[in-house]
């Protein structure tokens, strides 16, 4: 049988201090419940600690993943590090992790794809270990996005929050780990959802900073729609493509960008709501961190040999899903 890339440990890191509705309220002109009744979202993590980045939360959610296995450092050959916020520009945040961490036989880089940057890290390192010629591949996947976050701008403020997670990939003869991916881009969609200033078209200035153009620009409507659509529509061919019905599906595990995403993307596939991971209630959207914090928060219900869809929606735009038997 040939080597399937499949997930054999699951770490995360969330931050302790918790970003309410109610406290929202006293910031911006918003309600719990027009948030909870739109979103879903009742509080976000926010990683407030002077100088931490999202490297903070990715090397713990790393160390729980080693922890857990009972490896060392040394065993990391690839480390990918997904994520929308590194700690610096240009400097490498997996290059960071790796020498922080000792992990002194492995080369990384980071991989930006937005919301959907987990399942493109994952459909990528997959391919490392299918290659056959590495064996551990570390994937971490999150954002600090209270970093690029306007807490004036109510459109924005109150869908984001902080948290990490991580998984490690090694080869499996069993058949079980990745099964297929299908992954999708639309440049259509970044006048939609971007961060305007910072990058080359627009150099950061004295003038892009007065005008709030290093935070967070979200068409909600525009973003909603293409979302709804394609999420659910990549999801539903991955079945398809896989002769898969819904009772083959244990688990779908949905990107946690709006529950009412979800659970279009759940009815498109014909699953009722006990099959769909739920956790934007208690964590909002973060960004690349949603997955693995799904697969972390319901590791215990997971069983070998579940058939599980991941499926995400992110800026670009870029969206799509990865079947998956889980393999712990």
């Amino acid at each position: 049988m040939s080597i399937k890339a499949a997930i054999t440990a699951v770490g995360a890191y969330l931050p302790e201090f918790k970003l309410t509705n109610k406290v929202l309220e006293t910031m911006v002109d918003t309600s719990d419940e027009w948030i909870t009744t739109r979103t879903g979202i009742k509080e976000r993590r926010i990683l407030k600690e002077k100088g931490a980045g999202v490297s903070t939360m990715g090397i713990k959610a790393a160390q729980q993943v080693l922890d857990k296995r009972g490896i060392s450092p040394k065993d990391i050959e690839v480390v990918i590090f997904c994520t929308v916020t590194p700690d610096m520009p240009v400097a490498n945040t997996a290059a960071y992790v790796i020498s922080e961490m000792g992990m002194t036989n492995a080369f990384g880089y980071d991989l930006q794809a937005a919301c959907s940057g987990f399942l493109f890290g994952l459909t990528t390192g997959a391919q490392y270990i299918e290659s056959g010629r590495y064996k551990k591949v570390l994937i971490v996947s999150g954002d600090k996005m209270s970093s690029i976050i306007d807490y004036t701008d109510r459109t924005t403020c109150v869908i984001f929050g902080d948290g990490c997670g991580a998984v490690l990939l090694e080869p499996n003869e069993e058949g079980l780990g990745m099964q297929d991916s299908i992954l999708r881009s639309d440049g259509v969609g970044r006048q939609f959802l971007n961060i305007k200033a910072g990058g080359s078209m627009y150099p950061p200035s004295k003038e892009s900073v007065e005008l709030g153009q290093h935070f967070v620009h979200q068409e909600g409507q525009q973003v909603f729609k293409f979302a709804v659509t394609n999420m659910a529509e990549v999801s539903a061919q991955i079945m398809e493509r896989n002769n898969l019905v819904s009772d083959d599906v244990a688990w779908l595990v949905p990107h946690q960008a709006n529950k009412r995403i979800i659970d279009a993307t759940a009815k498109r596939m014909g699953l009722e709501a006990s099959k769909v991971m739920l956790n934007i209630d208690r964590y909002g959207n973060t960004t690349n961190g949603t997955l693995p914090l799904c697969l972390w928060d319901y590791e215990d219900r997971l069983k070998k040999g579940d058939n599980l869809i991941l499926a995400a929606f992110g800026g670009g735009f870029t969206w799509g899903a990865v079947y998956l038997k889980w393999a712990i």
